[in-house]
């Protein structure tokens, strides 16, 4: 899908360029062959190469080699060697489009719906499409290595950083994570998938100790991660800023070593966020392969600690050789850096569907969406998030999109010059009147509120800020016809909602804002986003809702809540949220039927399929979703995704969904043992399309020794 014409003459001048340098390297014409250096030889195993490359370097050029540089040319930049052959690495930052790069000005490209809009689409083919665009993209611009995806739980959904996740639960944001890293690779672009670990909060980021037990550890917070490495096949990991237990990230060993290469045989390489390296040897020995921006710790200080006996030539060389062989892996050392003209349009296009398939359709009463052009003949668009693009967050992930369509522009393109659109920001008090009187002269008013997230600052409040939320009540006073489109990175309260007949959670929608939104209101797309996080009803009505597990106490962040987090903690408490995970509305309507789940374990799967029937009257989208609630004596949450597909069904039609669960979907982690094992008991398999609607169960027994 993200083929470039270019490719051809790409592949041709790799292969030139790495002829003209085994030439260079090999001595003057008629020279023995057996001269060219074996990390030329692309027959050998990466690591093979990667050996042999270090072993030919002075210390200094190996020290050059950990760690990046910045100056007047260079923001994200570890310089290559080019008497061995050994290319820079640029780098650049996702996981909404390419952002921040190695260039000191940042150039435009596709600027991607949030990826917890990508979320929302339970869709791992629209991961890999979304993927596919980051990956070309990051090498249309000249770079081979992207920081992307984010995927840290959503345990605040305060945090600055939550659109750029893929929410609350270890289970979807995994299953998104490998089929996004996938796509980002598929072209030699390495992905860097992140912050590795328990990088849960904005506030106090760089200091705050995450105090979080070992099960909780493995069953919340690390499970994306695994996916990423172990079906992702993910290059790269960049280490986070917090303490985990007492331990900086990037110098904890216990993570870096144990889990990370012992446990799930991570053999790609480790770089630091920017300025989250602490100590020189004792990041060295955790495992930590390249810091960044700068060599602060990796630099002089790390040929001191050399000199000193503190850190060995053989220690830093193991460093080199695991980021070696992924470049080499990639082909980074045959394929020289160029640049491509953006394929502006395609690529503009594939983030309009993206839109649209994430966005979810939170209420519509009496069907009042969608709308048609038949019956009106005049919107009133008003709302501060209603005149320009909401294009995406802010802080490192922020994207210089190629063009913008803002939402007056887009349902003016989508209406025609037969309906009038009537535009009023009503971004004030003193706005909010000319805005009631627009809404009052229309026959639909669109209100479009929303919410500035970025890194490095919390949200205080869920809440919209300013008078949006009585911007959005003066308005359904004024006119019964009104939908609100919601611009959020994450959960919002809403206090009208029981005011308005109808909710569209739009997120950050990316650079076709405008075009998505106006197709998803007039029915031209049919929703069909599910939420990948529980929008609570309050402030206060989170898991963590005390000082004490955010932010903290004393620079301390206690995960006291333990495994119960998003929709686990609310089905634990029994409590109600505004919405709940996995919820989205649609056009049409569906019904589940003739859920089956084999009684043991077949082949090392227990199967379970259900039928999914359009009862309504229009082709749409659902997505079946299965969850499994344990024996009360494994000690878990109510019930756990363990399984999604997301099927397109036509009215009238069904579809049977055909799932899969592996031994980890019975498992629990066994911190004793340091393994995960089956428990041993019933458990119950239930199907539906959101976490509080699973109208069908049935029940399986298994054992430690179901699945051996």
């Amino acid at each position: 899908m993200f083929h470039r014409k270019g490719t051809f003459h790409r592949t041709l001048l790799t292969s030139v360029a790495a002829l003209l340098l085994a030439a260079a390297l090999a001595g003057p014409v008629g020279a023995s062959s057996a001269a060219t250096p074996a990390w030329l030889d692309t027959r050998l195993p990466p690591e093979t190469r990667a050996t042999d490359v270090v072993a030919a370097m002075t210390l200094d050029e190996k020290i050059t080699e950990l760690h990046g540089i910045q100056d007047d040319q260079h923001r994200r930049y570890v310089p290559g060697v080019p008497r061995l052959g050994i290319p820079p690495l640029r780098v650049a930052n996702g996981p909404a489009g390419v952002g921040p790069a190695d260039d000191p000005q940042q150039r435009p490209a596709t600027a991607l719906p949030a990826p917890i809009s990508l979320a929302s689409t339970f869709d791992t083919n629209a991961a890999k499409s979304d993927g596919g665009l980051l990956g070309s993209e990051t090498q249309d611009l000249g770079h081979n290595l992207l920081e992307a995806p984010d995927i840290n739980i959503a345990r605040v959904p305060v945090s600055g950083r939550t659109f750029e996740g893929f929410g609350e639960d270890p289970y979807l944001a995994g299953q998104l994570a490998a089929a996004n890293i996938q796509g980002i690779q598929r072209n030699g672009t390495i992905a860097e998938v992140k912050h590795f670990a328990a990088n849960n909060q904005e506030q106090n980021r760089l200091t705050i100790n995450e105090l979080v037990d070992d099960r909780t550890l493995h069953e919340i917070y690390l499970p994306q991660f695994e996916a990423a490495v172990k079906d992702g096949h993910v290059g790269s990991v960049m280490c986070a800023y917090p303490q985990v237990n007492g331990e900086f990230a990037c110098q904890n060993s216990d993570l870096l070593q144990n889990v990370l290469h012992n446990q799930w045989g991570f053999s790609g390489f480790v770089q630091s966020d920017f300025g989250a390296t602490h100590d020189t040897a004792e990041s060295a020995v955790a495992g930590l392969d390249l810091e960044m921006p700068t060599g602060e710790f990796y630099g002089d200080a790390m040929k001191q600690a050399v000199t000193a006996g503190m850190v060995s030539e053989q220690m830093i060389d193991g460093l080199l050789i695991r980021r070696f062989a992924v470049m080499m892996e990639f082909g980074l050392f045959e394929r020289p850096l160029t640049t491509s003209p953006i394929p502006v349009q395609s690529d503009g296009a594939v983030s309009r569907k993206l839109a649209e398939d994430g966005s979810v359709l939170l209420r519509n009463e009496n069907a009042q969406l969608p709308l048609s052009t038949n019956t009106l003949h005049s919107i009133a668009v008003v709302g501060p998030y209603a005149g320009q693009a909401s294009t995406g967050g802010g802080g490192s992930s922020h994207v210089d999109p190629t063009y913008t369509v803002s939402p007056v522009q887009g349902l003016q393109n989508r209406v025609g010059a037969g309906v009038h659109v009537d535009y009023s920001p009503g971004a004030t008090a003193d706005e909010i009147p000319n805005a009631v009187a627009a809404a009052k002269n229309a026959d639909v008013a669109v209100v479009m509120v929303g919410d500035d997230e970025t890194e490095g600052v919390d949200r205080p409040s869920l809440a919209l800020s300013g008078v949006q939320d009585q911007l959005v009540e003066a308005v359904a006073a004024a006119n019964p016809h009104t939908v609100v489109v919601v611009k959020s990175g994450g959960p919002v309260l809403m206090p009208w909602k029981d005011q308005v007949p109808s909710i569209l959670e739009a997120w950050y929608p990316g650079q076709e804002d405008g075009n998505a939104v106006a197709a998803l209101l007039f029915g031209d797309v049919n929703p069909s986003g599910k939420l990948p996080i529980t929008f609570p009803a309050a402030d206060g009505d989170v898991p963590a809702h005390t000082p004490q597990q955010y932010p903290g106490v004393n620079g301390t962040g206690t995960y006291s809540e333990g495994l119960q987090v998003g929709y686990r903690w609310y089905d634990s408490q029994h409590s109600q949220p505004l919405y709940p995970f996995g919820y989205g509305l649609s056009y049409t309507s569906f019904a589940y039927s003739n859920l089956a789940v084999s009684p043991v374990p077949r082949g090392g799967y227990v199967d379970v399929s259900v039928d999914v029937t359009n009862t309504g009257q229009r082709s749409g989208a659902d997505v079946a979703q299965v969850y499994v609630t344990f024996p009360a004596a494994a000690g878990e949450p109510p019930q756990q995704l363990k399984g999604f597909q997301r099927v397109t069904v036509a009215a009238g039609q069904r579809q049977r969904v055909n799932l899969r669960l592996d031994a980890r979907a019975f498992s629990t982690w066994n911190s004793a043992k340091g393994e995960w094992t089956v428990a041993d008991g019933t458990f119950t398999v239930r199907a539906g399309d959101s976490s509080t609607n699973l109208p069908l169960s049935r029940t399986v027994t298994v054992s430690p020794t179901s699945f051996h």
